[in-house]
């Protein structure tokens, strides 16, 4: 689409800016001046198009295609058409399209759907069919929700009105919306389901009688407005005359203005709650011609399959029809010969466009009820409103930055007969543009919107096809006295014309795809024609502009090239290749478990080559014509470094040509080593494939450096530190490639040694050795390195699968300096976790580094070999920031820090009482016990104390998460937990006064750590704890956790006297009145009196309840009263006897026999057994025929039921042989 006469039209009022307006153009392929004729609707977000004419209808839906010369653009495609109408000669009046926002978390803004709502003549409204009154529908329209701008402003909700010739009826959009998406969820599942049943829920909504006005074409829902007082009291006086009485506070209500005819145009009020809302249940349409590509049931929209017959029933049963709530005019704008055709309410409902059939545009003001302006000669006028906000650029230099953004509002005109479009400046001002467009659009604003999304005025071409978007800049509505743009315009133009050639070269400059022998000879031809210009009329700026992008162009076509030629230069590696042997097992194993390589742009990658664009965009000329390096985003300056310096460090192209191209642009040595040293560190992985070749080639790169003038300080005493190479050192220290830095300490290393030597020769011709501070930094930063490798090396390796998640940790001497002392135990405790190691290997593995013989016994384990070999050699290296009582305190601390985060996981507080155990020092073992006690313990174990008190028993899982923020099993563990602790508590106590406190130390190359103090250290600071306070503690833990562990009914704090309660859960450093300890003699004299053989004899009978013979028949041997014991099993065999024998489910014909067989004194004696009091009732008959036995050598035979036992004997016997 050519805008270029849309462009000029900006510019057709005095001093306006020459603004380009966007636009989307979507062809739809339509022609000819039936478009007027036709209902015609366009959702809010531009991406559904609806055509209706009679009873037909047409859906095109946003597509993306490419046209012929490859570009991507927005088509409308038909998506559907046929016929909406399902009753005789009903036709289409009215459309809208409803976007509904998607509810789901990870929504990007658009809609979920768009409910497409028709109204028909018959009075029908389909989303689904909704009979709400028996005329004609007029008009859809729809409100969507906005937040408020200022305070004072009503909030404004949801609404579709639907008008009729005499009637207006509302709904509200939360009630509409939950219904539609209900009804579009029940289709989906009856489609998955094959079936038509759909129950849609009952529709809220409120029904208006308009009054007092003879005909309505049009209408707009205003919304809930509350009057000012003096309002109020003047519509008091009006209605109610002098001795009115006025309300305290104003009523809010509801404006509806309708347009038409006799008066021209009415303001209605409904005061809220005067009508309740009215329930219908929705008629479902029977929309089964609506399925296909959009309207499929599987996509939840609204074509439902039924037969011919349901059809025919649906149309035959008209739903019933609810009266309508008589509303009265307020007052009109009478004009009794004009008729108002159609009406548009403006975004910020203040004001309302309307159009009659004199040709004239009317605006009213709706607050005061009054028309304000009129336009005339607009016949069939079609109207639209934009609202917009401030530009964020606008606010910077306005007077008024430090209010809200202002917004500005333009109406839209489009007029058919003169076929133009023209937008207006409100609320008097003026025309801001005018633009020809043709005399058979139709234009398109909906009025509403999906949340969010501003509501976008489009005009539809059917000639052309094209969908035109209407944008204006902020600034037209500013008048000329306010605007200081537009005081600039001319100034503005004149010096168009002076920056065009600048712009032009710098957005050529700027194009990604330009080659770099198009961009030397462009600007090479304009600097040529520059200089041949009178020099008093030639822009110095350009100039200059041109004269230093020469220079970057031919240094990028320099470097290109020396890249592209071999590199021949070789260096000696005398020095290194020690240090090489020496960690080259340690590189090796830290290259395999370098992190694999993760998705990335192609244009992201290192090896992507650099295009001039990023090159020049990444290099500034300063006036002393020195080159300057911005440094801007990560990836860019890797690219840069790249470009230099990698073909260099793989020995592709020659290392002192490329130097000296670089020194003689003029770049700062400091900023070409901070690259060189960038592009070593981000390439680690493909150093260490070749690192003898690639530390090689950075030793000649940093020797050809260092030898740049202003590199090293030629005025440098070696006995100080020198800023060049304290550079490397500080990258190397802050590096997390632990591998890369610790060779570039090496080489730099070399190189500065050698460095020192040729300055100390060169001032005393001796044969010592120069002893210098830097050398003696650079030997503590190697070996703080080699540290961090074999340390990184550990924290690499990948925890089995199925272990604790989380990354691994990353770490440099900078981060393990900033960690504190207790940096590296914490690391390695960290690892620890992620590996799930047990506390008992973990001690192994630390016994082993000592024990070389257990080592080698231990030889082809494998994975499991290699982690012990490493823990083992990351201990060696930290003997004392390692040593066992720091590793295994700190990993206590880091499981139950664990599992405060989730105190399901019972192992993790398990793990950490363990490793506790471990702390062979009673001082760190007491001071962590009691730091973990007070941190993470007290508060959950009072929590559990007060719930068992409360319920008086083992509470259930519920209560338990409730309450203690964990289930029932995880209370269980946690409670055993606690006993341990506890006692580990009051071990370390009591061990505490025999052995000194330890001193702990630090390697002394990293004595220079700065951060919090280590746990142990914090261990050692804590005050001591009184013992008895610890032991009631540890009395009521085992007491709780008897009752979790054996469902216990007990209220467990009720058991202690006041003073014990008020002892628990205070500071266990602090010394509370205790309870005395004596026992109650109640409960002693109780106790003497409980005879023992009593409680034997329960359990026996207890045994054989729960079919446990053989252990019955056990303690049935230390039984003293055996008569009494006799009585008891007999009743027990005869519950089993009468089970299987009359309450057996399989009740066999050889049982019934044998009950008719058995005496009846011994049948009578059965029947009345219960058999439901045994646990067990299915026990084999040999045991019960072994009880039996067992009864008849305990009875004696002169006792009152012997008879019955042999009675029972013969019984079982008898059931025996049967079986």
């Amino acid at each position: 689409w050519d805008t270029s006469d849309w462009e000029s039209a900006w510019d057709s009022g005095d001093n306006k800016e020459e603004e380009a307006t966007s636009a989307e153009e979507e062809t739809t392929g339509k022609s000819g001046p039936w478009l007027q004729d036709c209902v015609v609707s366009l959702s809010p977000c531009s991406d559904l198009l609806v055509v209706a004419r009679e009873h037909k209808a047409v859906f095109l839906s946003a597509k993306w295609r490419t046209d012929d010369s490859g570009r991507e653009e927005m088509t409308l495609a038909v998506s559907w058409t046929g016929t909406l109408s399902t009753e005789e000669g009903e036709c289409v009046s009215s459309s809208i399209c409803i976007p509904l926002a998607s509810q789901k978390r990870s929504s990007t803004g658009r809609p979920d759907w768009t409910c497409v709502v028709v109204g028909f003549t018959s009075g029908h409204v389909r989303f689904y069919t909704e009979l709400l009154h028996e005329d004609p529908v007029l008009r859809l329209k729809c409100r969507t929700y906005e937040i408020p701008r200022h305070p004072g402003v009503t909030e404004q909700h949801e609404e579709l009105s639907i008008l009729y010739p005499a009637a207006l009826v509302t709904i509200d959009g939360f009630s509409l919306f939950q219904s539609l998406r209900a009804c579009r969820n029940q289709v989906a599942r009856a489609a998955a389901a094959g079936s038509d049943v759909i129950q849609p829920p009952p529709l809220a909504y409120k029904k208006w009688g308009l009054q007092d006005m003879d005909t309505i074409v049009d209408h707009s829902s205003v919304g809930v407005m509350t009057l000012c007082v003096f309002d109020q009291m003047k519509n008091a006086s009006i209605l109610g005359g002098f001795n009115a009485s006025v309300k305290g506070s104003p009523p809010a209500m509801s404006q509806y203005i309708t347009v038409g005819g006799g008066p021209y145009t009415g303001f209605y009020y409904a005061v809220e709650g005067s009508s309740q809302p009215l329930l219908s249940h929705v008629a479902l349409a029977v929309a089964s011609k609506l399925t296909s590509a959009l309207f499929s049931a599987a996509s939840g929209w609204l074509g439902w399959n039924k037969n011919k017959h349901e059809e025919e029933a649906v149309q035959k049963q008209k739903p019933k029809v609810e009266p309508a709530t008589p509303l009265g005019i307020r007052f009109g704008l009478p004009d009794s010969r004009r008729h108002g055709e159609s009406i548009c309410l403006s975004p910020c409902n203040i004001l309302a466009g309307v159009t009659d059939d004199f040709g004239r545009v009317t605006l009213l003001d709706l607050a005061r009820g009054i028309t304000i302006r009129m336009w005339k000669g607009y016949r069939d006028a079609q109207l639209g409103w934009l609202q917009v906000p401030e530009e964020r650029g606008d606010r910077e230099f306005s007077p008024s930055a430090s209010l809200p953004r202002r917004h500005a509002l333009f109406l839209v005109i489009y007029a058919p007969r003169r076929g133009i479009l023209e937008i207006w400046a409100m609320q008097q001002g003026p025309r801001v543009g005018a633009f020809t467009v043709g005399k058979h659009c139709r234009l398109l604003y909906a009025g509403y919107r999906l949340m969010g999304v501003n509501s976008q005025v489009c005009l539809l071409d059917p000639i052309t096809g094209a969908l035109r978007t209407v944008n204006i800049p902020f600034h037209l509505a500013l008048s000329d006295k306010k605007s200081e743009r537009a005081k600039d315009m001319h100034l503005l133009k004149r010096l168009t014309t002076l920056l065009r050639s600048r712009e032009a070269l710098e957005s050529l400059l700027a194009n990604k795809n330009a080659p770099v022998s198009c961009l030397t000879n462009i600007t090479c031809t304009l600097y040529d024609t520059l200089k041949q210009q009178d020099p008093e009329e030639v822009d110095t700026d350009l100039l200059q502009l041109c004269s230093s992008q020469l220079k970057l162009l031919q240094l990028y076509t320099d470097i290109q090239q020396l890249h592209s030629a071999a590199g021949t230069e070789q260096d000696s590696l005398e020095g290194i290749k020690d240090d090489l042997s020496r960690v080259g097992p340690t590189l090796q194993r830290y290259a395999q478990f370098t992190p694999r390589p993760s998705v990335s742009f192609v244009q992201d990658s290192p090896d992507s080559p650099l295009p001039p664009q990023a090159f020049l965009s990444q290099m500034e000329c300063t006036e002393s014509g020195e080159l300057k390096v911005i440094r801007r985003s990560e990836t860019e300056w890797n690219q840069l470094g790249n470009f230099l310096f990698w073909g260099c460090l793989c020995g592709k192209s020659p290392l002192h040509k490329v130097c000296d191209t670089l020194q003689q642009a003029g770049i700062s040595p400091q900023q070409l080593l901070s690259l060189l040293l960038n592009v070593w560190l981000q390439r680690e992985k493909e150093v260490l494939q070749k690192s003898e070749e690639t530390v090689r080639n950075l030793h000649t790169l940093l020797i050809a450096l260092s030898n740049m003038k202003g590199a090293v300080e030629e005025s440098w005493d070696p006995q100080s530190v020198s800023p060049w190479w304290q550079q490397v050192r500080s990258t190397c220290i802050q590096s997390h490639n632990a591998a890369a830095a610790l060779l570039a300490a090496f080489v730099a290393h070399r190189a500065a040694k050698a460095s020192i030597t040729s300055h100390a020769d060169s001032k005393l011709q001796s044969e010592w050795e120069a002893v210098s501070l830097e050398l003696e930094q650079w030997v503590v930063c190697v070996r703080q390195l080699e540290d961090v490798l074999v340390l990184q090396t550990l924290l690499l390796v990948p925890p089995p699968q199925g272990a604790a998640g989380g990354a691994a940790a990353q770490c440099s001497i900078k981060t393990l300096l900033e960690g504190g002392t207790g940096g590296i135990a914490d690391s390695v405790s960290k690892w620890v976790f992620r590996h799930s190691l047990a506390p008992e290997r973990l001690k192994e593995i630390l016994q082993k580094r000592e024990d070389k013989e257990a080592e080698q016994k231990a030889g082809g384990e494998g994975n499991d070999e290699k982690q012990q070999k490493l823990l083992v050699a990351v201990c060696q290296r930290f003997p004392h920031s390692l040593s066992p009582d720091l590793l295994f305190a700190h990993c206590c601390w880091e499981y139950v820090v664990q599992w405060n985060k989730d105190p399901e996981e019972g192992q993790y507080l398990c793990w950490a009482v363990e490793h506790l155990k471990l702390v062979s020092s009673p001082h760190i073992q007491l001071g962590i016990s009691a730091m973990m006690w007070s941190t993470f313990i007290v508060k959950r174990f009072s929590a559990a104390a007060f719930l068992m008190e409360k319920v008086g028993k083992a509470p259930k899982d519920r209560l338990c998460r409730r309450d203690v923020g964990m289930g029932d099993k995880a209370v269980t563990s946690f409670l055993g937990c606690c006993v341990q602790l506890l006692q580990i508590l009051m071990e370390s106590d009591s061990a505490v006064e025999e052995v000194s406190a330890p001193e702990l130390s630090v390697e002394e190359v990293w004595c220079g750590a700065e951060g919090p103090a280590s746990i142990a250290e914090l261990a050692l600071e804590q005050r001591g704890v009184h013992y008895p306070l610890v032991q009631h503690h540890c009395l009521l833990a085992s007491l709780l956790h008897a009752t979790m562990t054996f469902s216990l009914k007990v209220k467990p704090l009720s058991l202690f006297d006041s003073k014990g309660k008020n002892a628990f859960f205070r500071d266990l450093t602090t010394i509370q009145l205790m309870p005395s300890g004596d026992m109650d003699p109640g409960l002693v004299s109780l106790r003497q009196e409980v005879n023992p053989d009593i409680l034997r004899r329960h359990l026996v009978c207890e045994l054989y309840n729960q079919g446990l013979d053989l252990r019955a028949e056990e303690v049935m041997l230390e039984v003293e009263d055996k008569d009494v014991l006799g009585s008891q099993l007999l009743v027990l065999t005869g519950q089993r006897l009468s089970y299987s024998l009359l309450h057996s489910q399989s009740q066999t014909q050889a049982a019934m026999e044998l009950l008719a067989r058995l005496p009846p004194t011994l049948c009578t004696w059965l029947k009345a057994m219960d058999p439901s009091e045994l646990r067990c009732p299915l026990v084999p008959l040999s045991q019960t025929s072994r009880l039996v036995s067992r009864l008849i050598e305990i009875l004696p035979e002169n006792h009152a039921q012997y008879s019955l036992a042999l009675h029972l004997l013969e019984a079982v016997e008898a059931l025996t042989t049967e079986d």
